[in-house]
């Protein structure tokens, strides 16, 4: 198939593209030509999605058998991308978990729970997501909506539960103690780019697909603390856990709290049943384990993992902690 991209060169959809062209596909990527190149032996077309009327032309212009936008995220992108990909076989529009808020009725959470989006991001992704249906019923346009949770490899690096960065890492190396929300047991999934790519590019197989949603994660759940714990063992030492509660993490202003506030704080468990159902191929396969290793790897490679001893937070935050529990 000739296949769309809108992205290509990003953390899941650079996984996608090296899929597409090992299955024999012939892969044409559009984006601004700002994040690198995409895999060798896909084609790309250098443009900006908002400058509409020239990426509609571009796009119908290819006549794609199918198309995955990676960079949709609100109704009017949306509404873009449906002129754009006007008679494609299908179409990938590639949404979140953040579209159901975190406040979940029954757990693991399935596609047919209520949305309760609390951020900016996953209301906008929600209108997008609404946009699409409306099309396909209105329109019977071959919209597939797949919603990835924390989804990692070697572009993105790792996560942590209470900020964003990958200073972490080092301070596990120098036997440094690593601050968790609370006790640490909040549940999550981890699922690594290459097990993503299995469902993007195992959808545009199964016709049966167009018109449903899909959430794109891993069977299970691990908390915080054994995430943190499993890289401890990659990285071969072993560091104390200290456990600071949600309500304090905020009031010290913890850079790049928002991710925790929002997400990490709070039990986000999905489930992958209707997608592993609908789409044999998607079987994930890399271990967190292994894929932490790869990253950490990738990470090392390019002297993206900061010294954590220009970090100053962390420590301050250790020490006030500890000052606490011995009064």
């Amino acid at each position: 198939m000739k296949i769309g991209i809108v992205g290509g060169t990003g953390n899941i959809s650079t996984a996608i593209v090296r899929l597409l062209l090992q299955r024999g596909h012939d892969v044409v990527c559009f984006n601004r030509g700002q994040a690198g190149a995409p895999p060798a032996g896909a084609r790309v077309l250098h443009g900006d999605r908002h400058a509409t009327a020239a990426f509609e032309q571009a796009m119908q212009a290819e006549k794609f058998d199918a198309a995955i936008d990676m960079l949709c995220f609100n109704a009017a992108d949306a509404a873009s991308s449906r002129r754009a990909f006007r008679g494609v076989g299908m179409f990938v529009h590639c949404s979140t978990v953040c579209t159901y808020g975190v406040q979940s009725d029954w757990l693991p959470v399935t596609e047919d729970h209520a949305l309760r989006p609390i951020t900016s991001y996953g209301r906008n992704k929600a209108a997008a997501d609404a946009y699409y249906l409306a099309a396909h019923h209105h329109e019977n346009f071959p919209v597939v909506i797949l919603k990835p949770s924390t989804t990692y490899g070697p572009q993105q690096g790792l996560v942590r539960q209470v900020a964003w960065d990958q200073s972490w890492l080092d301070r596990i190396r120098k036997g440094k103690p690593l601050v968790v929300c609370g006790d640490g047991t909040a549940l999550h999934q981890h699922l690594h780019v290459d097990d993503a790519a299995l469902a993007f590019a195992g959808v545009l197989e199964h016709a049966h697909c167009t018109g449903q949603i899909y959430n794109v994660v891993n069977r299970g759940h691990i908390t915080w603390a054994d995430y943190h714990r499993t890289a401890m063992r990659v990285l071969g030492h072993s560091v104390e856990l200290v456990g600071i509660p949600f309500a304090d993490l905020q009031a010290m202003q913890v850079p790049q709290f928002d991710i925790c506030a929002e997400i990490f704080a709070h039990h986000t468990y999905y489930s992958p049943e209707r997608l592993l159902r609908a789409v044999p191929s998607y079987c994930p396969r890399v271990t967190l384990e292994d894929g932490m290793r790869q990253v950490i790897e990738a990470l090392d490679a390019t002297g993206r993992i900061p010294n954590s001893d220009d970090v100053q937070w962390e420590d301050r935050l250790v020490n006030a902690q500890r000052s606490v529990r011995s009064q």
